[in-house]
């Protein structure tokens, strides 16, 4: 049982196909894929999981949460066809059923390899399997058979992200934008290139236009917060992440992070209160937990911060973050009877961006 807080609990339409594609595509990934940058939990800007048809044929209801996104279509075509397929993998998709959903995407790209549909609703479908490097083949696969497929190029730029092959991630980015300037998911996962590579401003210009483009995404003004916070620019990051908070209020990173610069400001009821509120929106999220736990070891409850800070100490251990699991035993014994109370930040958390 927690100490507080509840248990809780991209795409358009593309049509058509191109000019062919080889039978390889290049390896992508350096190293260990690092974390996610675009599907995973804590990377929440992800446009609903809709999935390109051909259009032709009769249109077909959706669960697409995403207001803007095309009806979907039905291709009308024979047992055997690619685009029957192809539609087959969708309904598969939409029942969640993602392995035959990916045999049924394959098997289209079988009977026609120039569908670019095909490819990028397999590179969709096996990154929601957790095969990153199959994915981005499929993103490869969909680009060459259509060079101006944008959300294709968005999508290989944000799996090479994810693998955490930078130089090729900003090259297919940087064409994706070039192909469609207003896609915001391009600009948003070029904003996390720059990031990663501590090029701030060109960080900041990226995550506007995402902002501009995509307003209903939730990431943009939370990196955006991020970096403010970092300048040590507190009023404005405070601005991100609260307009973060009103598109997401489940946002949970968005949560602590407000509480950090609140807690810096000297604003401890206030702090508190973002810190629960993330340990609400995620029950596993062993900072909210940390930060909550060194406020009340700064005001003397010892008996709250002890319960706290064992918790988040506990929850790092399990999920192997061996580090901060010290990190906050240290302070756990600095709440016990016998130690003096200890007036130390709170700091950014762990895997903090």
């Amino acid at each position: 049982m927690q100490p507080f807080g509840n248990q809780r609990k991209n795409d358009q339409p593309h049509t058509g196909s191109g000019q062919g594609v080889g039978p390889d595509a290049p390896p992508f990934f350096r190293g260990d894929a690092g974390r996610s940058r675009f599907w995973g939990p804590c990377q929440r800007y992800l446009l609903p999981f809709t999935l390109c048809l051909l259009a032709s044929g009769v249109a077909i209801p959706t669960a697409a949460a995403n207001p803007n996104s095309p009806p979907l279509y039905l291709a009308q075509a024979g047992e055997e066809t690619a685009a029957n397929w192809l539609n087959r993998g969708v309904i598969l998709v939409q029942n969640n059923q993602i392995t035959e959903a990916i045999a049924a995407f394959q098997k289209a790209t079988q009977l026609d390899p120039n569908l670019a549909a095909a490819h990028y609703n397999l590179g969709l479908a096996l990154r929601q399997q957790g095969e990153l490097q199959a994915a981005a083949n499929a993103f490869y696969r969909a680009t060459q058979t259509d060079p101006k497929f944008a959300l294709a190029f968005a999508n290989l730029g944000a799996a090479l992200l994810e693998g955490n092959n930078l130089p090729l991630a900003l090259e297919y980015l940087q064409r994706a934008v070039k192909l469609d300037p207003q896609l915001g998911l391009a600009h948003y996962n070029l904003g996390l290139v720059f990031f990663q590579q501590q090029q701030t401003q060109a960080a900041i210009a990226a995550f506007e236009k995402a902002q501009q483009y995509s307003p209903r995404a939730a990431e943009p003004p939370y990196y955006l917060g991020t970096i403010y916070g970092q300048q040590g620019n507190r009023e404005r990051a405070i601005a991100a992440f609260r307009e973060a908070l009103q598109i997401n209020p489940n946002y949970a990173e968005a949560h602590y992070s407000l509480g950090v610069i609140l807690f810096q400001q000297g604003s401890l009821t206030e702090a508190l209160t973002a810190f629960r509120k993330a340990a609400e929106a995620d029950s596993n999220y062993a900072n909210a937990y940390y930060g909550a736990g060194s406020i009340f070891l700064k005001q003397g409850q010892f008996q709250d911060a002890r319960q706290l800070l064992q918790y988040a100490r506990d929850l790092y251990a399990l999920q192997g973050n061996t580090a901060w699991a010290a990190r906050a035993d240290q302070k756990l014994q600095q709440a016990q009877p016998q130690a003096q109370p200890q007036n130390q930040a709170v700091g950014s958390g762990a895997g903090s961006s």
